[in-house]
């Protein structure tokens, strides 16, 4: 991987549900955590993997709501909460936060909850 000019580095990179649709988890993380300042911090948001999530993201929003087009997602792509944790580890980067984002069809409205089963969101630091 080639160096990072330090005029290009970030005190905040954010990678919003991209995560979840490139080949090689930990080399985009990787990369990403490269172009952060000492301290900064990466927000990520993507989905998770599980059966909850492949009903609502996939079945649900593909195929039944059609908000996506039909194959967007590949339900073995998503990353798990814990997957995503030992990701950011291994870049030296620790969650500082982290939450659910929810739809309620009701209210027609998306949340923050403390449901990651299917949308979730994490704030990560750098250590130094």
């Amino acid at each position: 991987m080639e160096e990072i000019d330090p005029r290009e580095r970030f005190d905040i990179v954010l990678a919003m549900e991209v995560v979840e649709h490139v080949t090689d988890v930990g080399m985009f993380l990787k990369r990403c955590a490269s172009m952060l300042k000492p301290n900064g911090l990466m927000v990520v948001s993507t989905l998770n993997r599980n059966w909850k999530s492949f009903a609502l993201a996939i079945v649900g929003a593909e195929y039944v709501l059609r908000w996506l087009p039909r194959g967007t997602h590949e339900w073995n792509k998503f990353v798990t909460p814990d997957e995503l944790t030992k990701y950011l580890l291994d870049n030296r980067l620790v969650i500082t936060e982290q939450t659910g984002v929810v739809y309620s069809p009701f209210a027609d409205k998306w949340s923050l909850s403390s449901d990651m089963d299917v949308n979730y969101m994490v704030v990560a630091e750098g250590m130094v």
